[in-house]
């Protein structure tokens, strides 16, 4: 074996196959978690939806008025965040056991570096079948494992074979990437897929080739990173920060826009998804940072700190919205928002039953 051994694991179709886990008519259905669609006239986006809503175009980020004018018929579903942090706390207690150090990295998805526990890959290949074993014994969902010798193949391989999969990567990395998409790469957009097909690049094994310099020229610091992960070159490793520092959520369009109300829903619905999972961890928040990028990745920040500290839906969005004024005129269109949180403060019990009180 390498020098070390990574595990990906991603749930798979989390939310949605949570809420057909709790509601057992729902499964194998076209089912679409996220804003009412209001027929076709709401606002909001798509949180998450079944491989059978995918089946009809259907994809997480996509406005909730286009899913739901794709297909009508879907069955769509709000987001139940209690719900589903509830089940993922329980999901990375189960995963954390089994590694040597853990890293959670969103809700439904965390990297175990298991190099110390085994020593072979036929064992891990055990292993990760113990772990899934785990995971449907106790909250009969299913996820897909990638193992690599870092983060980034392991990523990858666990995109390989879904649902309830398991691809392994023990050796040949360079045969293993060479074939596949740049949009394979973690953060290869629309946007920078295009950008490099415009300069011939179309393959993974076509960038490693690539001069650095001329993607550096092209993309500034990202170039270089994307020329080290085409050539299978990922030295960072699995941190586990137990303490909470700051909570947020952000999203990609699958169009870049410049529509005021698209930008103004999409904050609406980052806003609620922020304002419950601070309720249910139990903090109030101090300082608010809007994070915006455009269609030409350049990215930006703005933040505003209140006091006193606060869990507040409305003013989670109105200060958002007020900060994302600050780029009125800007003639650019957008390719994501975003909305953290930080400077957190912990309620004591009372006030966290409040609070969940208040929300509710």
């Amino acid at each position: 074996m390498g020098k070390r051994t990574i595990l990906h694991v991603d749930m798979d179709s989390f939310f949605s196959s949570v809420e057909a886990r709790e509601h057992p008519e729902l499964r194998g259905l076209p089912v679409v978690v996220g804003a009412d669609p209001k027929e076709g006239r709401g606002r909001g986006v798509v949180s998450t939806c079944s491989y059978e809503a995918r089946e009809h175009g259907i994809r997480s980020g996509m406005p909730i008025s286009r899913a739901y004018k794709k297909y009508p018929d879907a069955i769509f579903l709000p987001v139940n965040m209690a719900l589903y942090r509830k089940v993922s706390e329980n999901i990375m207690e189960i995963l954390r056991k089994y590694a040597d150090k853990f890293q959670q990295i969103s809700v439904d998805e965390a990297f175990l570096d298991i190099s110390k526990k085994v020593k072979r890959y036929r064992d891990v290949r055990e292993l990760v079948q113990e772990i899934k074993g785990e995971i449907w014994d106790r909250e009969k969902l299913t996820c897909s494992v990638g193992v690599g010798p870092s983060k980034f193949i392991a990523k990858i391989a666990s995109d390989f074979d879904k649902p309830d999969g398991l691809t392994v990567v023990s050796e040949g990395v360079d045969a293993f990437l060479a074939p596949l998409s740049v949009r394979r790469i973690p953060g290869v957009g629309e946007k920078t897929e295009k950008a490099l097909k415009e300069m011939g690049i179309k393959t993974i094994d076509q960038l490693a080739e690539c001069d650095e310099q001329k993607l550096i020229a092209q993309f500034g610091k990202l170039g270089h990173r994307l020329h080290l992960l085409a050539k299978g070159i990922d030295e960072s490793e699995v941190i586990e920060t137990r303490e909470t520092k700051s909570l947020g959520r952000e999203i990609t369009f699958v169009e870049d826009t410049d529509d005021p109300d698209v930008l103004g829903n999409a904050i609406g619905g980052l806003a609620n998804e922020v304002q419950r999972v601070l309720v249910d961890k139990g903090y109030r928040f101090r300082t608010l940072t809007l994070k915006i990028r455009f269609e030409d990745f350049e990215t930006h920040t703005r933040s505003k700190t209140i006091d006193p500290p606060s869990t507040d839906l409305e003013l989670i969005e109105k200060t958002a919205k007020d900060l994302l004024q600050e780029f009125t005129g800007v003639q650019k269109k957008v390719r994501l928002v975003g909305i953290k949180v930080s400077n957190l403060e912990r309620l004591d019990e009372k006030q966290k039953l409040m609070e969940a009180y208040m929300t509710d």
